[in-house]
Formats: structure tokens, C-alpha cells, sequence
């Protein structure tokens, strides 16, 4: 039997020589922004990471739980109340438009006494145009922030639940425009845009139904842990006043949209009534045509048979009384 080679082992490095170590990666910075007024700090963290929820730890002492939702996804709505601060969690309609429909906007919010932290997990337009605005011009800042913590918490959430109110004039802007097409005869190319808004309203609702707990638990705690010289309770109110606005928006948008959906397939079944009206008109019209030609045509001896006379005396009561049955059946309004 051959001998087989040996494989050879390779080596890494020669002997005596060291292994240089890996090269370490730098830490990344944390993508922090801040705005100090009049003793409040607000802190926004948009779509946070592992550097940013080190940040927090480092610098709050929030609980590991509360830390553990701001880096997850798809937290439920809620408010969880500690000795010193609340964590809040809400949801906010935004339009994607990479799938052509609404999605849910998540946005974290750590308040307590001197300090307000908002942390979405993508951008929110309300949320960054207010930071921005605070940022650009003291007026507006220092107005906002001697109000405390819970006056800066009012804006944020009264500014996005108002923001809603321009996507439901879209959709009801959609709803009028679907009601004409469908009364123009369009029936048919309707159909997938009924489907389309009735899946935004649908969106719009599961996101909305979830917060009204949310908005009632932090009207209870509100005062306790946000501590200032104005009453909450007239603005939080308001808040709720809002958020039950647009639930009866959606509620009428709900049924407008069934209606829409019942009156386009009434539409459709009556379009569909009158060609079978039609169709069926014109077989009775012809079938008393077609029993005549019928016994004219078999191959037995007939009257009038090899008489060139008699053929056009029958097809003229043929004609005859095709134009009676016609004047007949409009007459009775089925044609």
C-alpha cells in the first residue's frame, strides 16, 4: 500500500514572534441632544441604540426594566409609575411611504421633577419640531420650561395627538372622492381604493384605541409626580378632549367606509342586473324568431315551400314581430 503525504500544518507566526492583537474598535458616541432652560433639562434620543441606553444608565437611575423597553420594539402603550418618575409609552399614526400606508410611531418619555426625556423609535415630526423650535429660540424656550416638567409633557403629547388631525382630513378627503367616483359610473376601479383607505382607518384605530387607559391613568398620577404652580388638570383634559376627538372621527370614518363599501357592491349588483335584463330581453325577443325559422327550416314539406314569394312574406313577419316585441318590452320598461 503507497504511503500517503503528509499534510503540513500551517503556522500563524514563526517562532519567537508575537501575535499583534486585533485592532479594538472605538466607542461609539451616543447620539444625545439636549436643551437646558430655567432649571428643566429636555433630552432627545431618536432611535436609540446600545450607546445611548449606556448613556441613560450612566446618567439616570431609571430602572433596568424601563431601559430594557426604550431599546426593544413594539412596546405596548403604558405608564408605569415609580417614586421619583414616570415611564410613559405611547403610539402615534406615521405614514410610511416606503409601504404606502400607516404604521406606528412608538415614543418613549422619561418625566420626572427637572427633566423631561423623549426617546421615538423613529422620527416624529411634532416631537423633532418642537425640540427645534425650543433650540432656536429663547422666548419660546424659557416660556415652556419655568412651567415645569408636566407643562413640557402637555406639549409633547397635545402637539402629536393635534398632528393626527391633518391625516384624518386626508382620509376624509378620500372618502368624498371615493363617493363621486363611485356615483360617476367607476365602480369597478374603486374597489381596491375603498380597500386601501378602509385598511388606513383600520391602522388609524389600532393605533389610537390603546392610549385612552394610558391618558386616564396619567390624568390620576400626573399632579403627584409632575410637580408645578399651574393646574394640570384644565391641559391634561384637553388631551383627552383631543384623543376622544379623533376616536369619533375614526368611528365616522368607519361607517362611511362600510357605506361606501355597501353602496359600490349595489352599484356593481345593479350593473350587473341590468346586463342580464338586457341579455335576457334579447333571447325572448329572438326565440319566437328562431321557432319560426325552425319549422320553416326542417326537411319535410312545408306550406309555401320552393315559393321565392312566400320566403319574404315570412321573414317579413319575422321583422314584424321583432319590432313589436322591441316597442312591447320598452313599453314595459325592460329594456
Amino acid at each position: 500500500m503507497p504511503n500517503l503525504p503528509k499534510p503540513r500544518l500551517r503556522r500563524s507566526a514563526r517562532r519567537g514572534e508575537l501575535i499583534p492583537p486585533a485592532p479594538q474598535a472605538e466607542p461609539q458616541t451616543p447620539n444625545v441632544e439636549q436643551i437646558d432652560s430655567a432649571g428643566l433639562r429636555w433630552v432627545n434620543i431618536e432611535r436609540p441604540g446600545a450607546p445611548e441606553g449606556a448613556w441613560l444608565e450612566e446618567n439616570f437611575d431609571f430602572h433596568a426594566l424601563d431601559l430594557e423597553d426604550v431599546l426593544s420594539r413594539n412596546q405596548r402603550p403604558k405608564i408605569d409609575v415609580y417614586d421619583d418618575y414616570l415611564f410613559i409609552v405611547l403610539h402615534f399614526p406615521v405614514f410610511d411611504p416606503a409601504a404606502g400606508r400607516l404604521g406606528t410611531g412608538e415614543l418613549d418619555l422619561f418625566v420626572g421633577p427637572g427633566y423631561v426625556v423623549t426617546i421615538p423609535n423613529q422620527p416624529l415630526q411634532p416631537v423633532e419640531y418642537l425640540f427645534e423650535r425650543c433650540r432656536a429660540k429663547q422666548e419660546l424656550r424659557e416660556q415652556l420650561f419655568l412651567r415645569g416638567s408636566g407643562y413640557l409633557l402637555y406639549r409633547l403629547v397635545d402637539d402629536s395627538f393635534d398632528y393626527c388631525f391633518p391625516m384624518l382630513r386626508k382620509i376624509g378627503n378620500k372618502l368624498d372622492a371615493l363617493e363621486d367616483e363611485i356615483f360617476e359610473g367607476r365602480s369597478e376601479e374603486v374597489v381596491r381604493d375603498i380597500s386601501n383607505v378602509k385598511q388606513e382607518i383600520i391602522n388609524f384605530r389600532t393605533v389610537i384605541r390603546p392610549q385612552r387607559p394610558v391618558l386616564r391613568d396619567l390624568e390620576k398620577v400626573k399632579q403627584r409626580y409632575l410637580a408645578t404652580d399651574l393646574d394640570l388638570e384644565i391641559y391634561f383634559d384637553d388631551i383627552v378632549d383631543a384623543h376622544e376627538r379623533i376616536w369619533d372621527m375614526l368611528e365616522n370614518y368607519k361607517e362611511v367606509i362600510e357605506a361606501l363599501a355597501e353602496t359600490n357592491e349595489s352599484m356593481l349588483s345593479h350593473r350587473v342586473n341590468d346586463i342580464l335584463r338586457v341579455l335576457t330581453s334579447i333571447s325572448v325577443i329572438v326565440l319566437p324568431l328562431t321557432l319560426i325559422a325552425s319549422i320553416w327550416g326542417m326537411n319535410v314539406g312545408v306550406p309555401g315551400e320552393g315559393d321565392q314569394a312566400d320566403f319574404y312574406v315570412i321573414v317579413g313577419a319575422m321583422v314584424a314581430m321583432f319590432a313589436a316585441m322591441i316597442a312591447y318590452f320598452r313599453k314595459r320598461g325592460w329594456l
